[in-house]
């Protein structure tokens, strides 16, 4: 991805500077208050189950599914297609329970800003790819996951370098949390076409 945020990325890197053979030491970091405010209602979001029952939660995955098969109708929420997009059956709403709603509004916003990058992993266009390859939702759900367990997201206040640089980058840019999950899924992507790995390596990281 490129563009003015896709400097963001840079966050995965610079907590290696940090370690040692000491381990880690907790960093002391106070938080403004337009960085507190932000860092709570991203957290508000984190705490959201996805909720099958939702007239809104269904609109978003009815949204997710215009948004990657623009010309294909779907037939319904519980319905064999959703299993084309990757997920693990015919209701999606059975693979939320690692990360809940948020993880959904994060493959949204992927879809949306980035469609170019979304449609290319998606339809697994680049590389050599694998007979049997990794499930595009479900490994979704798990870069969410992924960020919200790396960037500690669910403390009152980081404690790891990672965490410290987002909520820095949290406080330019609120969207902050969805453009990293863009980039995230693309460097999990890339590592995979790297190690030339298949299903059989695939971990349900977020159960």
């Amino acid at each position: 991805m490129v563009g003015p945020r896709s400097w963001l990325g840079g966050i995965f890197y610079r907590s290696a500077n940090k370690r040692n053979g000491g381990g880690e030491k907790p960093l002391e970091f106070v938080l403004t208050p337009l960085q507190e405010q932000r860092l709570q209602r991203l957290q508000g979001r984190l705490y959201v189950p996805f909720d099958e029952t939702r007239p809104d939660h269904q609109e978003a995955l009815r949204a997710l599914w215009q948004a990657s098969f623009p010309d294909t109708n779907l037939s319904g929420l519980v319905s064999e297609q959703w299993k084309d997009m990757g997920w693990q059956g015919p209701n999606p709403s059975t693979d939320f329970r690692g990360c809940g709603f948020v993880s959904l509004e994060n493959l949204l916003f992927f879809a949306r800003t980035y469609p170019a990058s979304y449609n290319r992993i998606l339809f697994k266009q680049e590389g050599m790819r694998a007979a049997w390859e990794y499930p595009f939702a479900v490994a979704g759900i798990n870069v969410s996951f992924m960020l919200i367990q790396m960037l500690d997201l669910y403390s009152a206040k980081p404690k790891s370098l990672p965490g410290v640089n987002f909520i820095k980058i949290l406080s330019e840019d609120e969207a902050a949390f969805d453009v990293l999950y863009c980039i995230a899924f693309q460097m999990m992507d890339a590592q995979w076409l790297a190690m030339r790995a298949s299903y059989l390596q695939f971990k349900l990281g977020s159960e």
